[in-house]
Parts: structure tokens; C-alpha cells; sequence
């Protein structure tokens, strides 16, 4: 699932229940009129193996790795990317390798992958649903965070919400509408490519498994302090200066890094040229002027970005709620679907449902929310300080959000974090003024509740086109849920020690800068802001907006020359460095898919997807050696 991100999702082929829309069996049952009995009959694997003890652990442990994968890109770049594939492929790798050196004696079948891929989807996205924006935002507005404990405690709660928060909707958008949802699509037709023996299978997983040991070197030979070890630069300055200045100097320089090379070949070129003439104008233009006038004081990224923070961020909440707002359609459809939450089925019609013994009791819903409701009231008032009336407030205004967050993701694959972050940041700051605290955690409330919630219901479309059992899935998810919240925190102490580290060159992290920036201007007003960042914020703005409308109303010829508003934004606030990465590896992909269809279709995914995951899980080792004193800095 792509969270307002680049996605790891190949362009799914329609991949259905039925052969045609309008078959009927030979009992008459028909996939359009009665899609539940007719999955029921046709496509439901009841007999298989599914949630087994493996296929939990194997999540657990893929998905922690995918978590600490996902806590370095996501502060690097601001974006979480979609794990599940990845993971999929990676114990089909595994479990193959066991099972040929005989210390397996059953195969690994691809219900049992689909679920192992629950458990590691939910460890991985804990660095989703603003998660790894609000806490560190907390961290740079206070200063303190609460201790790890709670911190995993309050993660594990928020995110099992967002678990139960999804099983009233969830036959009404999977069985009934089917929606598309466009990445658990892409993963049901990836493990059925794998299990089915299907061309590539094997090498799919030997491509993963390279590319890993490429970026985990890469890792090693740039970071690591031996003093046997000769190490290569971490950046290769661009050859020319601006006011005396080396282009290094403004962030212009290549980095020896290929995560985000890597995350750039999963994302579409448009966002790629996007990026990079966001960073060009910001820091080849629009810094230069800056600083030679004054307004920012010194040529360093950190002083650059306080200053510019201020333009991207408007641009990108701009850009997002008014996105948001041309799915008007999909948010009204959601608020339909709230009704079904408090009607109950006649007990003929509970009698006579096919499928009772295989989805989620309804009764789960409610019942999740009585029992961890109040544990996380309780943790927002311990912890945040946040007053229990609003805490309270935030539940149901989180189930609505679930249900927003659900409906879009399925109908266009992006959980729409953009725009439901700075919403309920708006709503708790007009409820609770001038308290950061409440009016960042709360919408860390919400917004988390909302997009697990979408994050469950794409994984049930896998299981839903691959006949997987829905309420095996859901228990699955909270073991991830568990995995995830037990390894985040802690190893985002380590890499992140003070507020200081937050917005540096190492770790920009634009999401935080956003989510900070925005409490605390509704803390503290407008007027607490220089006069030049208050005529940056508003050509942000109005640039932000400019560009959804270009966007949607543009010619169809011109509208693939129309920069996206999010990848421009987006590079307002991150290193130039970031941006050029970020290119390089969406220009490499899109000449691939071009000129070698077959070879960009094979090697795009795990390829880059290794690349990611072998560069951060080494990088956060060696960061985790250097912040232990194992090794020298």
C-alpha cells in the first residue's frame, strides 16, 4: 500500500475472483449477484495452510527487518514504503533454500505466504500512519519523548485499533464493491507467480538477495570506521560553486547511497523530474537569493531548510487537502458506510450468512474498541498530557478516518496521509489551542487508527483473490502489530538521541519538519513567523494549489510536463542530494520499461527493493556500533 508514496506495486492486470463479470455456475451462483457464496465455492482454500507458527515467525522477523528498512527511508525521505511484496519474495526465497537443503519437509504454500505477509505488512508499516512524523515532531517541538516502554505501548495500541477499526467495512469494499486496491492486487498476482512456479520465480528471490548483499557493502564500505578499511565518500560535490560556495556546500552533490536510488526506480519518472527541478530551483535559485539578501543567515542545509520548511510544507498540505477534496466522491461513499456500523444484521440474516464462520465476528469491532479504547485514553493523558475529553474524541474520530483513509486507498492506492494528518492536526488544535503536545498526538491518534486500517484491508484483498481465510489475516496482523511496535522504538532512540539530529543532512526528515512546522504554527499563530517565511509559505500554497489544478484540468497532452505537487514539494524540504538520487534511479527504471520491458518487469522490484533493504538494515547496524562505542565514529 502506498502511503501518499512511492509505490512498490506493479501495474496489477485486473486480477479477479471469476473468469467474467457475468458467469453463472451450475448452482446459478453468480460472481456479480452473489460474490460471497460464489468466492466461497469457487476460490476459498479452507483446507490449506495458512496462519502457521512459521509463517508467523517468518513475518515477525522479515517484518522487523522491513520496520528498521522502513524507519531509515522514512528519515531520509519522509515516505514509507510498501513492505509486503518485498517480504513475500523474501521467505519464498528462504523457505525454497530450507526446503532444497532438506531441513524442511513441507513446502511453503502460498496461503502461508499471503500470511506471513499480514504479520510482516503490519511490522513494517509501524513507521506509517504518521507514526515516525509525530513522535519525532514531539521529539523537536518538547524536546522529550516518553520511555520506550510506553512508547511501544502506545504504537502496539494505536495500531491494533486500526485493526479492529477495519472489520465493519471490509466485506463491504473487498467482497461486495471489490475495489481494486491496486497493491493487494499486485500481491496476490506476485505470490501466485512465485508458488505457481511461474517464469522468474526463483530468480526474483536471487535479485532480492543480491541486490541486498550490493547495499549492505555499499553500507559497510562507506560508514564503517576500520582502520583497515579504506572508506569511500558519502557524497561527490557537483563540479561548480555559487557565492563562493562549493555546490556540496548547498546540498547539490551526488550521494554514494543507492536507497534512494533504489526508492526512486519504485516511484514513476514523473515524480523523479518532478524532484529534481524542486531541488533546483530551491538550491540552484531560490536559496542563493536567500542568503545573499540576508534572510538566511549561513550556507548549511540546516539553515536553508529552516527557512524553506516553511514553503514546502504549505505546498504540500495545500496540494494534499485539495486532492483530497476532488475525492469528494469516495469520502462520501465512507460516510455512507458508517451507518453499517451500528445496524446489526436480523438474526435470519446472521443464520443464513455464508461466511460466518470465516470473516470476523462483528462483534470483534466493538469489542476491540471497549477493551484497548480506553487503554489508549489512558496513554494520551499519562503520557501527552492530552485532557481525556479529547481523548475520547479522538476514537471515534479515528473510526471515521478509518473508513476515509480505507475507501480511497482501495479505489486509488494512496492512503491519503497528506491530507488526513494536517486535517485532524487542524481539528485538535481548534479544539485544544496552544497545546503541541495534544494537537500532535492526537492526530497521531486518529490518523494511525485510519491508515492500519487501510494497511489491513490491502492485505484482505490479497487473501480475497487467493482464498485465504480473512480472519486468520486479521489475527495475523496483530502479531506484526507487536513485532513492529517491540523494534521501532528502540532502535529510533539509538539513531535518533536529541532533537538536533532531526532535519540534518543524515536524517532530513521532511514528514517530521511538516507535521512540526504545522503544530506549531497553530500554536503559536502566524504572526510568530519572519515576514519572508510567511510570503514563502503563501506562494507554497498558491504554487501547491496551481499545480493540482494543472494537473486535473490540463490538456491530456500537456498534463505529463505538469511537475506532481507532492514530489515538488517534497524536494523543497530535502536535501538537493536526495532529489538528484531520487532521479537517477526513477530515470533508470522508466529507460528499462522503455527499451526492456521484460528485464524492468523481472528485475525493477527486488532489485531496488534489495537495494533498499541490504544499504538501511547495514546502515542502522553500523549506526547502532558507532551510538554503542562497538565501533568509532
Amino acid at each position: 500500500m502506498s502511503q501518499s508514496s512511492p509505490s512498490q506495486t506493479p501495474s496489477p492486470s485486473g486480477l479477479r475472483i471469476q473468469p467474467t463479470d457475468t458467469g453463472v455456475d451450475d448452482e446459478g451462483l453468480s460472481p456479480t449477484k452473489d460474490p460471497e457464496r460464489y468466492w466461497l465455492k469457487h476460490v476459498y482454500q479452507g483446507g490449506s495452510r495458512q496462519l502457521t507458527v512459521r509463517a508467523v515467525i517468518a513475518g515477525m522477523v522479515i517484518g522487523a527487518v522491513m520496520c528498521l528498512s522502513n524507519l531509515f527511508v522514512v528519515l531520509k525521505t519522509g515516505w514509507s514504503l510498501g513492505v509486503t511484496i518485498t517480504s513475500c519474495i523474501l521467505a519464498f526465497g528462504v523457505f525454497g533454500s530450507l526446503r532444497k537443503l532438506g531441513l524442511l519437509k513441507k513446502d511453503f504454500t502460498d496461503l502461508e505466504n499471503n500470511a506471513m505477509g499480514s504479520v510482516a505488512s503490519a511490522a513494517g508499516y509501524m513507521t506509517g500512519g504518521g507514526n515516525m512524523a509525530a513522535v519525532p515532531a514531539l521529539l523537536m517541538l518538547t524536546g522529550a519523548l516518553p520511555p520506550s516502554g510506553w512508547l511501544v505501548a502506545w504504537f502496539a495500541v494505536v495500531s491494533a485499533l486500526g485493526v479492529f477499526a477495519a472489520i465493519p467495512i471490509k466485506r463491504q469494499l473487498i467482497n461486495i464493491e471489490q475495489l481494486p486496491f491496486p497493491t493487494g492486487t499486485a500481491t496476490a498476482e506476485t505470490i501466485r507467480a512465485l508458488h505457481g512456479h511461474g517464469e522468474g520465480a526463483s530468480g526474483k528471490a536471487r535479485l532480492l538477495g543480491i541486490a541486498g548483499v550490493i547495499g549492505a557493502v555499499l553500507a559497510v564500505v562507506r560508514d564503517a570506521r576500520f582502520s583497515w578499511l579504506t572508506n569511500i565518500p558519502e557524497k561527490l560535490s557537483l563540479p561548480f560553486s555559487m557565492l563562493g560556495k562549493k555546490a556540496s556546500a548547498w546540498t547539490l552533490s551526488f550521494d554514494f547511497s543507492l536507497v534512494l536510488v533504489g526508492a526512486g526506480a519504485l516511484v514513476s519518472f514523473r515524480t523523479g523530474w518532478s524532484m529534481l527541478l524542486g531541488a533546483a530551483l530551491t538550491y540552484g535559485f531560490l536559496a542563493p537569493e536567500m542568503v545573499s539578501r540576508g534572510v538566511i543567515p549561513e550556507v548549511t542545509y540546516k539553515a536553508i531548510n529552516s527557512w524553506t520548511v516553511w514553503t514546502g510544507a504549505s505546498l504540500l498540505v495545500a496540494s494534499g487537502l485539495l486532492s483530497f477534496a476532488f475525492q469528494w466522491r469516495s469520502v462520501a461513499r465512507s460516510f455512507k458506510e458508517l451507518s453499517s456500523l451500528f445496524g446489526r444484521k436480523s438474526s435470519k440474516e446472521a443464520e443464513t450468512d455464508p461466511l460466518a464462520g470465516i470473516e470476523c465476528p462483528p462483534a470483534w469491532f466493538p469489542l476491540g474498541f471497549a477493551v484497548l479504547g480506553p487503554v489508549a485514553v489512558f496513554l494520551m493523558a499519562y503520557l501527552f498530557q492530552i485532557p481525556w475529553w479529547a481523548g475520547v474524541l479522538a476514537l471515534p474520530l479515528a473510526v471515521v478516518m478509518g473508513v476515509i483513509a480505507s475507501r480511497v486507498t482501495g479505489e486509488t492506492d494512496t492512503t491519503p496521509t497528506k491530507a488526513l494528518g494536517p486535517v485532524t492536526q487542524l481539528i485538535f488544535g481548534g479544539l485544544a489551542p496552544g497545546n503541541i503536545t495534544a494537537n500532535v498526538m492526537s492526530a497521531n491518534a486518529t490518523g494511525g487508527v485510519g491508515l492500519h486500517a487501510a494497511d489491513l484491508l490491502t492485505d484482505l484483498k490479497s487473501g480475497w483473490l487467493l482464498g485465504a481465510n480473512p480472519r486468520q489475516q486479521f489475527v495475523a496482523q496483530l502479531f506484526g502489530v507487536v513485532a513492529g511496535a517491540a523494534v521501532v522504538v528502540p532502535v529510533f532512540n539509538l539513531l535518533i538521541p536529541n532533537a538536533e539530529t532531526i532535519g540534518s543532512v543524515d536524517y532530513p526528515a521532511p514528514a517530521v519538519m511538516v507535521w512540526a512546522g504545522v503544530s506549531k504554527l497553530l500554536a503559536t499563530g502566524v504572526e510568530a513567523l519572519p515576514v519572508s517565511a510567511r510570503y514563502g509559505a503563501v506562494c507554497g500554497a498558491a504554487l501547491g494549489i496551481v499545480l493540482v489544478l494543472l494537473e486535473r484540468w490540463a490538456p491530456a497532452k500537456l498534463k505529463a510536463f505538469v511537475p506532481s505537487a507532492a514530489s515538488f514539494g517534497l524536494a523543497i524540504v530535502l536535501p538537493a542530494s536526495s532529489s538528484i538520487s531520487f532521479f537517477i534511479g526513477s530515470a533508470i527504471a522508466a529507460l528499462l520499461r522503455r527499451y526492456k520491458p521484460k528485464l524492468a518487469e523481472a528485475a525493477t522490484l527486488p532489485v531496488s527493493s534489495g537495494f533498499i533493504a541490504g544499504e538501511s538494515v547495514l546502515g542502522i547496524a553500523i549506526a547502532i556500533a558507532k551510538a554503542t562505542q562497538v565501533m568509532p565514529k
